[in-house]
């Protein structure tokens, strides 16, 4: 019993660190081993609402990810690949507080109490990226990935963390064929 709790406790704790939280929706009736070449959705990219450096930043991620799961890329292609980001601002207000005080005599006397509380506010930007596969002969979404983490708005940090993103949802393409 005591080694089932602590190997949920193990679990939860790495679960709980994860700094990229991914999720995936697919539609199982389609058999992804057939799929073996992509394409950019090029004119649905050049919308979407971000930099044109982060965009190179995403697809590159992208297709480095496909090809090394042996996807690619060609004209002649079996599935579309699209993303869309987006980002929202999460406000912290934090409270830290001191008091006391002092006096003089037992029972009546004089004195004053003395403290202050100090508040910070921090903003943390947060984002999701969505991560489409849609099927180029049917024209139909047929996978969707999503994460959901912490930004780094550094730009030297933040290459990495669109890598991160972008690993850790296409960890999950193509989802296992059920046995």
């Amino acid at each position: 019993m005591k080694k089932a709790v602590f190997l949920l406790m193990v679990l939860m704790l790495t679960v709980g660190c994860r700094s990229v939280h991914v999720s995936a929706d697919f539609d199982n009736k389609v058999d992804f081993t057939a799929y073996k070449t992509y394409n950019l959705m090029t004119a649905e990219i050049a919308k979407v609402a971000i930099s044109d450096l982060d965009k190179r930043r995403i697809t590159s991620a992208i297709e480095e990810s496909l090809q090394s799961k042996g996807f690619k890329k060609g004209e002649n292609r079996d599935v579309w690949e699209n993303f869309s980001p987006k980002e929202r601002k999460e406000g912290n207000l934090k409270n830290g507080n001191a008091g006391g005080g002092w006096g003089w005599g037992g029972g009546w006397g004089w004195g004053g109490p003395w403290g202050w509380n100090n508040y910070s506010v921090t903003t943390d930007t947060y984002g999701t990226l969505y991560i489409d596969v849609v099927d180029a002969r049917k024209q139909e979404l047929v996978w969707q990935g999503q994460g959901d983490g912490l930004l780094d708005l550094h730009p030297k940090r933040k290459e990495a963390k669109i890598r991160e993103f972008v690993s850790e949802i296409l960890a999950q393409y193509p989802p296992q064929p059920k046995k």
